[in-house]
């Protein structure tokens, strides 16, 4: 009986997400556009920042997204600069959920001292203006990276999500399963990883999704008021430069509009996909 639960569950998962058109079409723009960030750097024909070709031209068989003011290729930078930005929301994403999690499950079971403590750093972090913050870490570094910038966005975005999870952690602290992993003799930490962690999965996930998108927007606006890597290309530097070198006086949409839209697809569908999972992890949403 115990072998059949897990795969009515994962049957049950499966039967419900297919039938959920906001997750369909979310998870289908989202492998787009991975799809893309993998395949689209090889389809590309030049170096995205070399001069290629002649200035300003407009969409063209020899180049599919137009050039720049410079003679640039923009879909050489457009597909780079797809890769860049979802490398930056997976790494921004993951570092922002994993210190939630950390912070909030163990807080949320240890409680007293140790929960106060957490608590008072999670909200001294919470009042600070993330924006702000790395607006000001990022003016002051020289050299900035991908990796980098992906670090200072992920250890900016934790508080929210360890006040949500520490939240949970103490309704599944007191329930039965619980108590009875105590009295088998286990550590606090493999109760919290073995016994309520795996309870939340469903939870930690639409967190994550979360996280991904606000590292995505983060990233995109650093790199639109010119404080993103100082190497390589992504979407909101397309976007910084087309503005800085006035694209759309110029007449020259397509320098400005591809980056635009993507970032709006990429955060939307991960919108999308988080509506959707949420209608199928709660059973009181779900369409039936």
């Amino acid at each position: 009986m115990s072998q059949e639960q897990p795969k009515k569950v994962r049957s049950e998962f499966i039967y419900f997400a297919w039938r959920n058109v906001k997750l369909r079409i979310g998870v289908s723009i989202l492998l787009a556009f991975v799809l893309f960030s993998i395949i689209g750097p090889f389809l590309a024909k030049h170096d995205p920042l070399e001069y290629v070709g002649p200035m300003g031209a407009p969409p063209s068989r020899e180049y599919w997204f137009g050039t720049t003011t410079f003679g640039q290729d923009v879909f050489s930078q457009f597909a780079h600069g797809t890769r860049s930005t979802l490398l930056v929301g997976l790494l921004g994403g993951s570092i922002g959920t994993l210190v939630g999690i950390l912070v909030g499950l163990i807080a949320g079971y240890r409680g007293g001292l140790v929960d106060e403590f957490l608590n008072m750093i999670t909200n001294i972090i919470l009042i600070i203006p993330t924006l702000a913050v790395l607006i000001i870490i990022a003016a002051y570094l020289s050299v900035r990276g991908i990796f980098m910038q992906s670090v200072f966005i992920g250890l900016t975005a934790w508080p929210w999500a360890a006040r949500a999870i520490r939240a949970q952690t103490f309704s599944l602290r007191v329930r039965e399963f619980v108590d009875l992993a105590r009295m088998t003799g286990r550590s606090s930490l493999r109760i919290v990883f073995t016994e309520i962690a795996p309870n939340m999965m469903s939870y930690l996930l639409l967190v994550f999704i979360l996280q991904f998108g606000g590292a995505v927007l983060n990233a995109a606006t650093l790199d639109f008021i010119g404080l993103g890597p100082t190497k390589g290309t992504s979407l909101g530097l397309i976007m910084n430069n087309a503005v800085l070198w006035a694209a759309l006086q110029l007449g020259q949409w397509w320098w400005l509009l591809p980056p635009g839209a993507a970032i709006a697809a990429i955060v939307g569908a991960l919108y999308i996909t988080n509506v959707g999972l949420d209608e199928i992890f709660n059973p009181k949403l779900r369409e039936m």
